[in-house]
């Protein structure tokens, strides 16, 4: 069994990182466990911390968590042309002391998404400069940048159009092939 941890860049209740996720999720094989993994809680890092042996019990119990998983699956809206800071600290904490970064080596996979037409490109990117950093695989191809997402969603935050889901069922299929090779 594969675990694949999931993390939402957005901290919203009704964000559509989230429905995005949930429809994402249901798309995976058998032998794929995916897990939602919580960043809203972690404290913003602070290299104190660990040199000082003063860590903030949340941050520990992150880091073990990442630690635990096989692979992630990052699903983030974009502010002002980049990552939000929530999930660019849950990134930093993880990687922490530079020696355990719990990152290293394990494949993720990255959707963008906006309410607008770029549906997220500078986040994405970002995101891509960040993971090769932190020596993480990021599936190449294809890319996924959601844009309009708004009209994609139903009222139950179901994805409604028939080509997101085929496109969305073959993004999961080639991070599912990526996975393997590690």
């Amino acid at each position: 069994m594969k675990k694949v941890g999931v993390l939402v860049g957005s901290l919203r209740k009704e964000s559509f990182s989230k429905k995005l996720a949930q429809n994402v999720a249901m798309l995976f094989p058998e032998g794929y466990e995916l897990e939602m993994v919580e960043i809203g809680n972690i404290p913003f890092y602070n290299q104190d911390f660990d040199d000082e042996d003063n860590l903030p019990a949340e941050i520990g119990e992150f880091r073990n968590k990442i630690a635990e998983l096989d692979a992630f699956l990052l699903i983030t809206p974009e502010y002002n042309r980049s990552v939000p800071a929530v999930l660019k600290n849950a990134l930093d904490t993880a990687s922490r002391p530079m020696t355990d970064n719990k990152w290293s080596g394990k494949p993720a996979a990255i959707i963008s998404q906006s309410p607008g037409g770029l549906g997220g490109f500078g986040a994405n990117q970002h995101l891509r400069q960040t993971l090769t950093c932190l020596n993480v695989p990021v599936l190449q191809q294809p890319e996924a940048y959601i844009g309009n997402v708004a009209t994609l969603l139903n009222e139950n935050g179901e994805i409604t159009n028939e080509g997101t889901v085929e496109f969305l069922t073959k993004f999961v299929n080639k991070f599912v092939d990526l996975i393997e090779k590690y």
